[in-house]
């Protein structure tokens, strides 16, 4: 897989310092391709800084979610924000740039050989040998093309491109020097809608475009520039979720006076300390994987905060962070509470705490399960932000004031679902959060009732869930919104004592389990079971865990499901691989929530119950990595030097724990974790 990835990417794989020998810095080994063909990630190669609002990317056709196809032949442009790695048909695609010489069709063919990506960047040849290149950092990105020959270009911007339904677009300033707008758009699967503001500026060899603009069908301008061989044609752009004059300080103060050099070079750096927060050895397929996949992890949500630290919540109020802070927008909490957020509280918890405050204003300002009217960011839904705030409290984690977001957390439960088998278990994780922060405050009577309440699907699972029935391998059997009454058995994480013990009993939790696994039921490719590898650990067999893991990680297997339904024939190949086709068949990233998935795995750590500050802990894909954390301590985990067919606890600072979880702040405080 190495040597296919090295064919397709020889920059990124054949780097001058891996030829030299030398080691190898964890932004280089980044392969932003990986998981971009077809339905296997819905990713793209866009050029984006870490939690930047800018995701410069090219368009293709034909296209996925996200407005790229590796394997497309044909360009018609590129746009600056995207939806990363989600469903429905993505999100984003504003503010598309097109340029080619008059007279060509809107369309051109790449030349794949040329194609190019790293942390921040892009670059492509295409139509007769225009080079394209893009850099982004934060909520601003320039695009650049270098043209072959003389003659006239027209350069077309378009607001009103997308991959959701355009409800608005609108200029503001139309001079080539002071492009000014604003637009409105359905937010993922049309469930609501966001706005966004832009500015741009044209130069010519660094120098600024003097030719009026074209008004094209109403919203789309175009400018027709004359150039001659060699000449560089710029667009340099801000987003703002205030205002165009905002959007304009954004530019002003990021890339009107930057080359797109400096710009990369700058997103280069960014990235090259988030990442540098967990190191792993070697520069082969697994650690390419590993940083690929935190790559991936550190990209949303967006930071929406401008640089005077205004910003819009999400009913449109404009407001300004206290000193110190940001603020975040672009959510997918169904899809990454349980892996991506997580991992963000405990590689980076003063970001954390900043995610934190900025969910807990969702409830503020009105909170809905998916999005509203007034979303400031491309968002897709939100459910479990109060699972996801818990987490954060309990691991030390503040940014938000947990007496004031209760009574609304308690409140947003009776307008929650609770007709089908699913809804009533994701439901119960939310009363049980709920509950379990009222108790945390010292509100007991309101803890006794929640929970209460949570725990009242007991009666529904047993009914449902404890015999297996002929429509258990049904997708969406009995109303399910995705999946099986078998990858959804296992779902109630929250309840795992009950789950094992009185739920099944021990010995048929793990029989049954194992047969999950065993007549392929297990469904990699969605979100519903992806916590069940690591059930083993608490219930007694650590070994199936370690096992398992091993196998999703780095070996070809079969792969059933999709969406819609149960496939007649499997898809057979690897979940996670180092290459276009990054994930297995119909698997999206859904907003970092797979990519984590893999680097949590890849360390031998998995937050099982998020809302219990505790890891699972199995054996890691590197002989030893290590976690930098605040204060200047390290994580350092490492496998034991005796390995046998039986696990034993780990030793934590040379100690053995009870059993394979660790405490979070054990974890966090530093040391060794040697897994045995």
């Amino acid at each position: 897989m190495r040597l296919l990835s090295c064919l397709l990417l020889p920059l990124l794989c054949c780097s001058p310092a891996a030829q030299a020998g030398e080691r190898v810095a964890p932004v280089d080994l980044v392969d932003p391709f990986v998981g971009t063909a077809g339905d296997h990630g819905q990713l793209t190669p866009a050029a984006t800084g870490p939690y930047g609002m800018v995701q410069l990317s090219p368009d293709t056709r034909p296209a996925e979610h996200a407005g790229y196809d590796y394997r497309a032949g044909q360009l018609t442009g590129f746009s600056h924000t995207r939806a990363v790695g989600v469903g429905c048909g993505g999100g984003g695609g504003d503010l598309h740039v097109s340029l080619g010489y008059a007279g060509d069709p809107r369309v051109w063919t790449i030349d794949k050989a040329s194609e190019r990506a790293g942390p921040g960047w892009y670059r492509v040849r295409y139509g007769d040998g225009i080079d394209a290149e893009l850099a982004a950092n934060g909520a601003a990105g320039i695009s650049r093309f270098t043209l072959p020959r003389a003659g006239t270009v027209r350069l077309i911007l378009d607001p009103r491109h997308g991959y959701t339904k355009r409800h608005a677009a609108e200029w503001t300033a139309r001079d080539a020097a002071d492009l000014r707008g604003r637009m409105s758009a359905g937010t993922v699967c049309d469930s609501g809608v966001y706005h966004l503001s832009f500015a741009a500026t044209l130069t010519r060899n660094d120098k600024p475009v003097a030719v009026p603009a074209v008004t094209l069908d109403g919203d789309r301008l175009a400018f027709d520039i004359t150039v001659q061989p060699g000449d560089r044609v710029a667009v340099r752009t801000g987003l703002s979720v205030v205002d165009p004059a905002s959007a304009r300080r954004v530019l002003d103060r990021l890339v009107a006076h930057r080359s797109l050099e400096q710009l990369r070079a700058s997103a280069r750096a960014d990235w090259a300390k988030e990442l540098g927060r967990v190191r792993v050895p070697g520069d082969g397929e697994r650690p390419r994987l590993f940083y690929t996949h935190l790559f991936r992890a550190m990209q949303t949500p967006a930071r929406i905060d401008d640089a005077d630290g205004r910003y819009r919540r999400s009913d449109g109020t404009l407001h300004t962070v206290p000193k110190g802070q940001h603020r975040y927008a672009g959510w997918a909490v169904w899809d990454n509470y349980r892996t991506q957020l997580p991992l963000l509280g405990l590689l980076d918890p003063d970001r954390a705490a900043d995610i934190a405050a900025s969910l807990a204003e969702l409830y503020l300002a009105g909170k809905v399960q998916w999005a509203t009217q007034h979303e400031p960011f491309i968002t897709v839904r939100s459910e479990h932000a109060g699972v996801a705030l818990l987490d954060y409290r309990r691991k030390g984690i503040g940014g938000f004031d947990a007496a004031r977001v209760l009574p609304l957390m308690v409140e947003e439960l009776k307008t929650l679902p609770r007709e089908a088998p699913d809804q009533q278990i994701e439901t119960a994780y939310d009363a049980w959060a709920a509950a379990e922060l009222a108790q945390d405050l010292g509100q007991n009577e309101l803890s006794t009732r929640l929970r209460s309440g949570a725990l009242a699907y007991r009666t529904m699972w047993s009914r449902v869930f404890r015999d297996v029935g002929p429509d258990f391998d049904v997708v969406k059997a009995r109303g399910l919104y995705q999946g099986t009454l078998w990858q959804y058995r296992w779902a109630p994480v929250f309840d795992l004592d009950w789950l094992i013990g009185e739920g099944l009993g021990r010995q048929r939790f793990n029989t049954e389990l194992a047969r999950f696994f065993a007549d392929g039921l297990f469904n990699m490719t969605n979100q519903p079971d992806i916590q069940a590898p690591f059930l083993f650990a608490l219930s007694g067999e650590p070994e199936r865990t370690r096992a398992l893991v091993d196998t999703i990680l780095h070996q070809p297997m079969d792969h059933w499901y999709t969406n819609p339904a149960k496939r007649a024939k499997p898809w057979h190949g690897r979940a996670f691989a180092l290459d276009p086709v990054g994930y297995a068949d119909g698997m999206d990233d859904d907003a970092g929530g797979m990519a984590s998935w893999y680097v949590w795995a890849s360390l031998g750590l998995y937050p099982l119950v998020p809302g219990k500050p505790m890891y699972v802990v199995t054996e890691p894909s590197f002989d030893h990595a290590e976690i930098a954390v605040p204060g200047r301590r390290t994580i350092r985990i490492e496998r034991g030097a005796e390995q046998g067919e039986r696990m034993r606890p780990p030793l934590l600072n040379g100690a053995p724990l009870a059993g394979f979880t660790v405490d979070h702040a054990a974890l966090a405080a530093g040391g060794r974790l040697t897994i045995r």
